[in-house]
């Protein structure tokens, strides 16, 4: 469980940083204050360690490109907003990760693209080998082709499913509050600092209000959303202000900044009590017993050289059942290949992929990450 304490200890953050502490007063960019940020997360990276960069900003970016000076209520202008916005906000960072030797990646995503199981995996992917290569992905809603069905609504839901995505260590949510308190600060001159909560504790709903900035969408309560959201796989939260543009670094130094709300599960136990629980089987896998044993002593991935048969229908990203060869079930997964594709790699090691489908995708049927032994 994380404490303030083992902060330093983790290694792959997600950072949702506001559009309050990336704009100067509604007046477009504050590239100095991204300059800082940038500083801060490159010392971070340099130690060996992971970052995915949730940004807000391209709204107001747009606003000021266009005149704007009140921000658009309907979706379509606020979409229109976030596109213009976007080509600065990406040039911004751009610009200020290559002054520190960083390359850096735009992803744009929809809801469409977290619950759908193919789309799930395919940017699970890309992000995974981004953080690879030490390059930063910059995250944002794709506002463009998002409905207002299917928008995330605000960063703060975003960066909690990019987390989840990861499985991320510790996200951390910078805004232009100090945390969460106990009253609102701002009329209550005795709210107290909530300095650390169990992301499930019931009290903090009646905590968090309805706070709102003038230039983002999200406000407390969208945070301890976003934090339980978060915690479905394993990650903490931190809620904190980066109005004195050092947040980043006080929080590598183990220093009291904000609310630390925890999970309640370690993150291998979270999420794969969110395989085994929360999704529909679409197949199944039968097994060998040499595939089983790895799978039940070793921990390792499941490999198609140990697979006897497939029944069902299924796409690649769908969950499947391993069985052994009396029907019992063995564990479950995401699978990284179609029922088609599974059927003709059966049995056949890796390195035959490509000669049998054209191509190979991963080298292992269901990743380790993505199997929940029973």
């Amino acid at each position: 469980m994380i404490t303030r304490d083992s902060i330093s200890k983790t290694r792959r953050w997600v950072v949702k940083i506001g559009s309050a502490l990336l704009t100067a007063e509604g007046r477009g960019l504050d590239r100095q204050a991204l300059g800082g940020w940038v500083d801060q997360m490159a010392d971070w990276l340099e130690q060996g360690n992971e970052l995915v960069l949730v940004s807000s900003g391209a709204v107001a970016e747009g606003m000021c490109r266009m005149g704007w000076d009140q921000r658009p209520e309907t979706l379509h202008e606020l979409q229109a907003a976030a596109a213009i916005g976007q080509m600065g906000l990406v040039q911004a960072w751009e610009s200020c990760f290559q002054r520190r030797g960083r390359h850096t990646a735009q992803v744009l995503v929809t809801h469409d693209d977290l619950s759908d199981r193919r789309r799930y995996l395919n940017a699970r992917s890309t992000l995974q080998t981004l953080l690879s290569l030490g390059v930063v992905p910059v995250v944002n809603e794709n506002d463009v082709v998002a409905n207002e069905e299917l928008r995330f609504g605000d960063n703060d839901t975003l960066a909690a499913l990019v987390a989840n995505l990861i499985e991320a260590d510790l996200l951390i949510l910078l805004t232009d509050q100090n945390g969460l308190f106990d009253a609102d600060p701002r009329t209550s001159p005795d709210a107290r600092l909530i300095e650390h909560a169990r992301v499930d504790d019931t009290r903090l709903d009646s905590f968090a209000g309805n706070s709102r900035g003038t230039l983002g969408s999200g406000g407390m309560r969208t945070k301890l959303r976003a934090a339980r959201l978060a915690a479905r796989s394993g990650t903490a939260t931190i809620i904190t202000s980066g109005k004195d543009g050092d947040a980043l670094r006080g929080i590598t130094e183990g220093k009291p900044l904000g609310t630390l709300l925890v999970p309640t599960q370690e993150p291998d136990a979270a999420r794969k009590r969110w395989l085994a629980a929360q999704l529909q089987a679409h197949g199944r896998l039968i097994l060998d017993s040499g595939a089983v044993n790895k799978l039940r002593n070793s921990g390792s991935s499941l490999l198609s050289v140990g697979v006897t048969a497939v029944d069902g229908q299924f796409s690649r990203g769908e969950m499947v059942v391993c069985v052994d060869q009396k029907g019992n079930e063995v564990a479950r997964g995401l699978v990284n290949y179609s029922s088609d594709e599974a059927r003709q790699i059966t049995g056949e090691p890796s390195r035959n992929f490509e000669q049998i489908l054209g191509y190979m995708d991963e080298e292992e049927l269901i990743h380790r990450d993505n199997l929940v032994v029973l």
